[in-house]
């Protein structure tokens, strides 16, 4: 069964800024706690990851993904081409700008192949989703401060 979900947040921060940690897969596990190992796998003519490789673990379960990044006017998202624990997954941040800061939301669907307890569906989700957002605000907050 698929579950989707999403957050939203401001961060004092420009798109620009937001997208620069967004692109900087390498560092994910440095901020992110899933995340166990990140390769980029080929990126565009601007240097910008297009596809990835992802070692995932959340609530005790670990995943190797591949993912499809695609840049949108107004932020970026992802595809899942493969993995062994999910049939599909689609996220998206979507950046908009509100005076100095920025608003961002952002949303995920994920359909794991296994059927999962519901606590532990809202445990994963709730775990992503702070990642995704505190976690996104204080990295980007981190790096502009140098």
């Amino acid at each position: 069964m698929a579950v989707t979900e999403s957050r939203e947040i401001t961060i004092d921060a420009t798109p620009r800024e937001i997208l620069d940690v967004l692109f900087d897969l390498e560092s994910l596990p440095e901020w992110s706690p899933a995340h166990q190992e990140i390769e980029v796998l080929e990126r565009d003519a601007d240097g910008r990851p297009c596809r990835s490789r992802q070692v995932v673990k959340i609530v005790g379960i670990s995943d190797e993904q591949e993912l499809a990044h695609v840049v949108h006017p107004d932020g970026v998202g992802w595809t899942l081409i493969s993995a062994q624990q999910q049939r599909a997954q689609e996220a998206r941040y979507t950046l908009t700008p509100v005076g100095d800061s920025t608003h961002v939301r952002f949303d995920i669907t994920v359909d794991p192949i296994v059927p999962l307890p519901s606590f532990l569906i809202k445990r994963g989700a709730k775990g992503l989703l702070e990642t995704a957002t505190t976690g996104l605000r204080d990295r980007v907050l981190q790096v502009k401060k140098g």
